[in-house]
């Protein structure tokens, strides 16, 4: 039986779409902790204009790229709202994790 080229974009990105809504809900999302984030050094900056943004996250072992909000961020530490399936999250992740959505 051959495959579907004429969807096979469709069905790659169902798929992929199911394999991230799994992980996300077998694991917890990990987020950096307070020493980490270093907030009595870095000064925080909160935007009431969230950049879209794409952005790796750590869910348990699995690490997952996602499209997200950066809603607010210090110099080396961004914090980010995004939804999977009906779940909405919110994390802190390095800055260097994060890339602008194009």
């Amino acid at each position: 039986m051959g495959t579907n080229k004429r969807y096979a974009a469709q069905i790659d990105k169902r798929m992929d779409d199911r394999i991230v809504q799994t992980v996300t809900t077998e694991q917890p999302l990990q987020s950096l902790t307070e020493k980490e984030l270093r907030l009595d050094v870095y000064p925080l900056t909160t935007s009431p204009h969230p950049l879209e943004v794409l952005v790796w996250v750590r869910f348990g072992p699995h690490a997952v790229q996602v499209r997200a909000r950066a809603v607010r961020w210090t110099q080396k530490a961004v914090g980010i709202e995004f939804t999977i399936g009906d779940q909405q999250h919110r994390t802190w992740v390095w800055a260097n994790a994060v890339d602008r959505a194009e």
